[in-house]
């Protein structure tokens, strides 16, 4: 899977690192069959944090630490992973990201 990296944190022109070995994790949930993948049943970390992942599907990865959360989406060339802080409910994050990963489809990214 040829894919770019599109990671934001919550804070304006701020970039989240995501290591190599992170990445190659969010790709490999994508494609895991089974009925508990290892990013369920392990958490998910995305810069240095561990997520506990409370949605996996072949195209959304949902993940929470304590308030604050990472939404992760694929689109046909680009992975989308959106932080949002506490004052942002999980809902509307899901959302915002759902919609631009819909977008971006629509357009052939």
């Amino acid at each position: 899977m040829d894919t770019r990296l599109l990671a934001f944190k919550h804070t304006e022109q701020e970039l989240l690192q995501v290591a190599p070995a992170e990445i190659k994790a969010v790709v490999s949930s994508f494609t895991e069959t089974g009925d508990v993948k290892k990013v369920q049943s392990e958490g998910l970390h995305i810069a240095g944090e561990k997520f506990i992942t409370h949605k996996s599907d072949e195209r959304s990865l949902y993940g929470k630490k304590g308030k604050e959360g990472v939404v992760i989406v694929k689109t046909k060339q680009a992975i989308l992973v959106a932080h949002y802080p506490e004052s942002v409910q999980p809902g509307a994050a899901a959302t915002t990201v759902e919609h631009l990963a819909d977008y971006l489809i629509g357009v052939g990214y």
